[in-house]
């Protein structure tokens, strides 16, 4: 149960904090006073601003960074899943994002699919594996006019205190279909999805246009349904095959495996690829029989 209440935190962090976030059902907090303190975890104390700024660079877009640390690895690429250690403030130095809320180290992050803000994306694909960077992201590319209630003010800039790690390799490719297997019970061999399972999983889905379009957790409830449905979309499938009960994944659909050139109504465009992030909840009614 350790492991599963582990998955599911990091998948709700997600869904409140780097995904873009549901301005009516936000789960972010405001920051209580150890957040803006100067009690740090050794996850924030590594991004903590240093004096020296090595270099810097303004774009059109208003978009400010400057590196406090600037590396020689790979430049990051769009579609590619790093390790990120991150802070978000305000201008008021309020914090009201990062992954040390889940005591964690890093975080997982998909490059350009909306997983955060526009800007954080943009950002993202100006840096290197071991950039220690500042980001300003004007309002307009980050919560936007909309905000966040409570959190974050309408077209409110925002500041991240960014540091990349290393890349994520995927998992399998299929036919175009990536899968990046970030969390995983082990012991969970008997429970794999086959050709003929059916499951149950928590999900984000979403395009580069549509982030994060729909997701089971408004629902409250998991969605169920057989591999042999002939509604599954092709990719998914394939994504799926052979992954276990409680994996937590990041899946890219290739828009050849998805909809195509027709699309899918107004949520998905022609030749749109998917993102799907995915909590296997179970495989063949194992995790009722488990409990």
């Amino acid at each position: 149960m350790r492991l599963m209440n582990n998955l599911l935190g990091i998948l709700l962090l997600s869904a409140a904090c780097t995904s873009g976030v549901d301005t009516e059902k936000s789960t972010l907090k405001v920051p209580s006073e150890r957040d803006t303190g100067n009690n740090l975890s050794d996850s924030e104390k590594l991004i903590e601003p240093k004096k020296t700024v090595v270099d810097k660079k303004t774009f059109p877009n208003g978009i400010r960074i400057q590196w406090f640390e600037k590396s020689e690895g790979e430049p990051v690429k769009e579609g590619s899943v790093y390790e990120i250690n991150f802070k978000t403030k305000l201008e008021n130095g309020e914090v009201v994002d990062g992954n040390y809320k889940l005591k964690r180290d890093m975080l997982p992050f998909l490059v350009g699919f909306g997983m955060q803000t526009p800007g954080f994306d943009l950002a993202m694909k100006e840096l290197r594996v071991g950039d220690f960077v500042e980001i300003f992201i004007p309002g307009k590319l980050a919560r936007g006019e909309k905000g966040i209630p409570g959190v974050i003010p309408p077209n409110a800039p925002n500041i991240v205190m960014l540091r990349v790690g290393q890349e994520i390799r995927p998992l399998k490719t299929v036919d175009g279909v990536k899968v990046w297997r970030l969390e995983e019970n082990p012991e969970m061999t008997n429970a794999k999805v086959g050709e003929n399972s059916n499951l149950a999983i928590h999900y984000f889905v979403g395009t580069k246009s549509n982030p994060r379009y729909d997701n089971s957790y408004q629902r409250n409830t998991p969605f169920g349904f057989g591999m042999k449905d002939v509604s599954l979309i092709p990719g998914l499938k394939k994504g799926l095959l052979n992954t276990k009960m409680y994996d937590k994944l990041y899946i890219i659909v290739p828009a050849k495996e998805a909809y195509g050139s027709r699309g899918y109504v107004d949520l998905v465009k022609p030749n749109e690829d998917l993102f799907y992030d995915i909590i296997i909840m179970d495989v063949d009614g194992k995790s009722v029989a488990k409990n």
